[in-house]
């Protein structure tokens, strides 16, 4: 039995892996820089990256069930086809692909169109394929921790209309529950597709109400403001993807990304278990904090 997992080192990467870790199967982890990787015991570090056709070739060749996680890059969508394209190829016979939820809705936006295309993909291929579409994930809000608790003030844009947002630890437990059952299949298995979303629909009001009982203080919604986003985000990474970022939460201001009762029942048949609730991630976060 052996697994690839891709974007390893990421927080969705390293989730999958922990999940993993005490399964019994042959893991490998593909990484750029093998020597600076830390992975759970057991797990091979494996040398390359998605645009790496030769590598990816010679590394598949050895893979039963394939983690496809295509990161945030210009040419996501050429990796990811082309790496799925070669998954085919070596016979993978089981693939479970990171896609994005409303992403066969949210047409304007590029990484959600991106991660569609490669549905589309899968689907007229007929591979053997779970999809795993995750909503925005609670733990970016790890990232607005000073302006919560030096300002009082809930940051992200995030609307009025509602975010079923999921936390990064059901994603990989979700990611890894797929893998095991296609890894341990003697043949390869139907398509399935899920909803990766947490049990509430999120809205500025109710978010900063949660941080509030959370941090016992205060807490404003810091608006609505694009501009401010994206100009905050140009300055952490580059333009195309501030850009991208900005479209998305546009987006969930205009519609929102709310999952249905039928969505959240079946996520939680696969776990086991319920989804994690923001409330829950937002106590934990806030102890922590109280430690550092």
């Amino acid at each position: 039995m052996t697994i690839l997992v891709t974007g390893s080192t990421g927080v969705i990467g390293t989730q999958v892996l922990d999940h993993l870790k005490d399964s019994g199967a042959d893991v490998r982890a593909l990484t750029r820089s093998p020597e600076r990787a830390s992975f759970p015991a057991g797990v091979t570090a494996v040398k390359g990256e998605l645009g790496e056709i030769g590598t990816l070739r010679e590394t598949m060749k050895d893979i039963d069930t394939l983690f496809l996680l295509a990161p945030n890059a210009a040419d996501e969508l050429t990796q990811a086809l082309q790496a799925t394209s070669i998954a085919r190829e070596a016979g993978v016979k089981g693939i479970v692909y990171l896609s994005v939820f409303k992403g066969d809705v949210y047409t304007d936006v590029p990484h959600f169109t991106s991660k569609h295309t490669v549905e589309r993909m899968i689907g007229q291929c007929d591979l053997p394929a779970t999809i795993l579409r995750p909503a925005y994930f609670m733990q970016n809000d790890i990232r607005l921790k000073d302006a919560l608790l030096h300002h009082g003030v809930y940051g992200m844009p995030i609307g009025a209309k509602g975010i079923s947002m999921v936390d990064v630890r059901d994603i990989g437990d979700a990611a890894a529950r797929e893998l095991l059952r296609r890894e341990r299949s003697d043949a390869p298995l139907p398509r399935e597709s899920y909803e990766l979303v947490g049990p509430d629909a999120l809205t500025a009001d109710s978010i900063t109400a949660i941080w509030r009982d959370a941090l016992q203080r205060e807490i404003h919604y810091g608006g609505d403001d694009l501009d401010a986003l994206e100009a905050r985000m140009k300055g952490a990474g580059p333009e195309w993807l501030a850009y991208d970022m900005r479209l998305m939460m546009q987006r969930y201001q205009q519609d929102g990304a709310v999952a249905s009762s039928e969505e959240v029942a079946r996520l939680t048949s696969l776990l086991g278990r319920p989804p994690r609730a923001y409330r829950d991630f937002a106590a934990d976060s806030a102890r922590e904090w109280k430690t550092q």
